[in-house]
């Protein structure tokens, strides 16, 4: 069927074409997303266009989304409607909502990614079948610097967790533009590949396509500290309006440039000292997802607004209450790497990292060290 359906696409050159011949699918598989956020929200519009029976269920912090989409279909912070084949359900149906799930996806932010666990066990416990995560950041304790899918599954109850092998995506991926079906290229890792290659079959649409990976560690401890490195390369364009520059060809893109440089230079020494591959630095879920967190996520937002001199307080009232993971990542960050330790970079040795670290938690004024930047 599978080969059928990619043979009847590839046959159809136009996208509306191309959709439509998605859109003709049948009903493959019955698919519970986790979080009405923007992401997990997002996501259910590839899902829903391969024809699955897809159930959208709210957080305890999602009341709001969940009651605009009942009543309007439209959700409230991606500005458009949900397809028709995309049901929201909120977080006290939640169970009844995904018990007959073939598959669960997890679209929280990573504080809640321990209530998820617990909300998500009675479930799991039922019945194995795939996870895929969405939540980006990393976990800092006593075990060290812990990737969140290993968290997700250290939170499950104990004969739980060698069942449960979560996918986690990452890579560039702005909400807004997937749920727009603007074409969009991800990772998926896992510590198995079987799930996250059945998972990449049950989604994979002309618009919306997933690369398999198995450096689990790598990927996502990119995908965190993206969060943090785009908040520093935009610190260029709010100190450009700061000057009351123009947006333009003439800017600080040079400024952007060595931030963007260093950046990676630094994700690949973290990545490397907790047991992640180089390589993946340099692809989507390294510089590709910085690229397309600097230039149009939320992270990217609130560094600017960092460099037109705004405190980080400040900047968050701005941001009207917008999630910024960046600052939970520079947390646990700090709270890492102030423990000495041969296995793990010295802060001071992260100089980029150091500086985001003080401007973002501490309150210092943006004033790039770029006479630290790339030294051995």
């Amino acid at each position: 069927m599978r080969q059928l359906r990619r043979d009847t696409i590839e046959k159809k050159r136009q996208p509306g074409a191309l959709l439509e011949a998605v859109l003709q699918a049948r009903a493959m598989a019955t698919i519970a997303v986790v979080g009405a956020g923007m992401m997990g929200s997002a996501l259910c519009v590839p899902l829903a266009d391969r024809g699955h029976d897809v159930r959208l269920i709210g957080t305890p912090l999602d009341g709001a989304i969940v009651r605009a989409v009942q009543a309007e279909r439209r959700h409230p912070t991606l500005g458009l409607e949900l397809p028709a084949g995309v049901r929201c359900f909120p977080v006290s149906e939640l169970e009844t909502a995904a018990v007959e799930a073939d598959a669960l996806v997890l679209g929280v932010s990573s504080a809640g990614v321990g209530w998820a666990a617990q909300a998500l066990a009675p479930l799991l416990a039922r019945r194995t079948r795939p996870l895929l995560m969405l939540s980006k950041g990393l976990e800092h304790t006593q075990a060290g610097l812990t990737v969140l899918s290993d968290s997700f599954r250290r939170g499950l109850p104990a004969e739980l967790q060698a069942e449960c092998q979560p996918v986690a995506v990452c890579g560039p991926c702005i909400a807004g533009e997937l749920a727009r079906r603007v074409p969009t290229v991800v990772v998926f890792t896992g510590r198995e590949l079987g799930p996250a290659r059945r998972l990449a079959e049950w989604i994979e649409t002309p618009y919306y396509r997933a690369v398999l990976a198995a450096d689990v560690v790598g990927a996502q401890v990119c995908a965190a500290l993206k969060n943090a490195y785009a908040m520093g390369v935009a610190f260029g364009a709010g100190l450009h309006q700061r000057a009351h520059g123009e947006r333009g060809s003439i800017a600080l893109h040079n400024y952007e440039a060595a931030v963007f440089a260093q950046a990676l230079l630094e994700t690949r020494a973290l990545v490397l000292s907790l047991g992640g591959s180089p390589d993946t630095v340099l692809g989507l879920a390294g510089s590709g997802d910085l690229t397309v967190t600097c230039n149009g996520g939320r992270t990217g937002r609130f560094g600017a607004l960092l460099g037109l001199g705004h405190t980080a307080p400040e900047a968050i009232r701005l941001m009207q209450g917008a999630t910024l993971e960046c600052l939970e990542v520079l947390s646990v960050l700090e709270s890492y790497l102030r423990i000495p330790s041969p296995a793990r970079p010295e802060l001071h040795a992260l100089p980029l990292l150091s500086h985001l670290i003080a401007v973002g938690l501490h309150g210092a004024a943006v004033d790039m060290p770029f006479g630290d930047f790339f030294r051995a």
